[in-house]
């Protein structure tokens, strides 16, 4: 069954990968009705062999697999990676090293921005994937054979699909590229749970530091809250609910009632106290500590044509060499080149220059032209 359920089989084989020229990891786990992440599964496959390893077997300790995929001299291999390396930095304590996450590397290569898994390996592997365990229930036990095939399936073609990657980007010299991406997939930074910023993944139109000050307030809140039950933020309170609460901070329960998907039930119940609360910490604290309002760029009007001209150019020097525009630069990049030469975006260093940055200046100049020519767009040096 390629199926791992002591620990003893998880030592001998982990020690077998250990010195690998890679392994491509992944994991089958259930987040529904939790906050952590419950991983049932983790398929490991090496150059030569793969197993499926059951993490819920009685007894098993997950210390060799830990150990394997913190394993500096060996490359692990993912796709869509940052799910799963955020699962072994909560079990392990630390983020897996070194990172090559086919998604990225596949834009790169010119297969376009985040290529679904089965179409990669159909292109590259000459495979297709059965997708039809795909939502299947991972806790249940005793896993069926079917189960088992579908979950060894994805690591067994990502073999194949790293090696191609790998080979097209060292003959592209692009392999820097990829690494360039890895730098924030394994930056402990990224995976960081703490309550005091969870406030900065809600999504803000306009507001106040006096709102942002009991948003941060109420998201701690709620991030605790969350934490201790184990269960997802949505159960706690929406986004919704906590941005209406801080653009319209309730002074006793019936106010808060009657917030946006609180109702009387919470607002009298448990938690009621407990928001008020927040809102009233955050409304005594020093507006000196509130956080300031992330400054917009202004953006002079009447830059729309040229910021048009841009997304050409875009498109066709991602097209010439190959990478998906998504990875180059967006809309909001655009907008900044097109106001400031000196705008800080990614788009304007590294890699990214020299494949669109530095040409966006020459057009926004006028040392550069855009011509058609049948169905192709041309670029013009133009001497001044």
């Amino acid at each position: 069954m390629s199926l791992i359920a002591s620990t003893d089989a998880l030592s001998d084989f982990c020690r077998r990968q250990h010195g690998a020229d890679f392994v491509a990891v992944d994991t089958e786990f259930m987040r529904d009705k939790t906050y952590w992440p419950k991983l049932c599964l983790v398929q490991v496959a090496g150059p030569s062999e793969f197993a499926a390893i059951d993490t819920m077997a009685p007894g098993i300790d997950l210390k060799p697999l830990f150990e394997l995929v913190t394993e500096s001299r060996v490359p692990k291999v993912f796709h869509a990676a940052r799910q799963d390396i955020e699962i072994f930095v909560n079990l392990a304590g630390r983020v897996p090293a070194p990172v090559f996450d086919t998604q990225v590397a596949a834009m790169v290569c010119g297969f376009g921005d985040s290529v679904a898994y089965d179409t990669l390996v159909a292109k590259l592997a000459g495979a297709q994937i059965d997708k039809s365990s795909r939502y299947t229930d991972w806790q249940h036990r005793p896993l069926t054979q079917r189960q088992i095939d579908y979950a060894l399936s994805d690591v067994i073609h990502l073999r194949r699909v790293y090696e191609k990657l790998h080979s097209k980007l060292e003959k592209s010299g692009r392999t820097h590229w990829v690494e360039d991406e890895m730098s924030v997939l394994t930056d402990p930074e990224t995976y960081r749970t703490d309550p005091e910023t969870a406030w900065r993944r809600i999504k803000v139109r306009g507001g106040s530091p006096r709102l942002l000050a009991v948003l941060r307030e109420l998201a701690a809140w709620r991030e605790r809250e969350a934490q201790k039950r184990d269960v997802p933020r949505g159960r706690i309170l929406r986004d919704d609910s906590l941005l209406d609460i801080a653009a319209h901070p309730p002074a006793n329960a019936g106010d808060l009632a009657r917030a946006r998907g609180v109702g009387r039930g919470v607002a009298e119940g448990k938690f009621g106290p407990e928001i008020l609360a927040a809102v009233k910490r955050a409304l005594s604290s020093d507006p000196k500590t509130w956080p300031p309002l992330r400054p917009r760029p202004v953006i002079p009007p009447g830059l729309g044509p040229l910021t048009d001209l841009l997304r050409v150019l875009l498109k066709a020097r991602c097209e010439e060499h190959g990478v998906a525009q998504r990875l180059v630069a967006d809309t909001e990049d655009l907008e900044l080149i097109a106001a400031d030469d000196e705008a800080d975006v990614p788009t304007l260093k590294g890699w990214r220059r020299d494949v669109f940055g530095a040409d966006a200046l020459k057009l926004k100049h006028g040392k550069l032209a855009l011509a058609a020519d049948g169905a192709q767009v041309k670029l013009i040096e133009l001497k001044t």
